[in-house]
């Protein structure tokens, strides 16, 4: 199928397509005349991808998936390198949380007490 199909089938645009191939997530053939060629099995690659960047993995992490994207992913990491991948993001993402509520904590110290 042409990059347009697979966009309507996989409930995305064309121009993520062509970001996640530039990200080094897809890898259409060509056809003679240099269009993209994808087969059936990258309706659900792209459904993973789209999952995982929702989760707020970047790009970058994403590649670690790349041996387990023909996968069912709904359930959990299916590969050793997406969990170690999941597991830092988490871990970063936490940080940030601690980082902002010590932040919370000096604003709410510096309001007056009578709000």
């Amino acid at each position: 199928m042409r990059i347009g199909e697979l966009a309507d089938r996989a409930g995305t645009t064309v121009r993520a397509l062509r970001y996640y191939e530039q990200q080094g997530l897809l890898h259409p053939h060509r056809a003679s005349n240099g269009y993209r060629e994808y087969d059936e099995a990258t309706v659900g690659q792209v459904g993973n991808i789209r999952l995982l960047l929702s989760l707020g993995l970047t790009a970058h992490d994403v590649r670690a998936f790349l041996p387990c994207l023909d996968e069912e992913m709904s359930g959990g990491p299916v590969c050793p390198a997406s969990a170690r991948v999941m597991a830092h993001r988490l871990a970063d993402v936490e940080d940030k949380i601690a980082a902002l509520e010590a932040v919370r904590s000096r604003l709410l110290g510096a309001l007056p007490r009578d709000r």
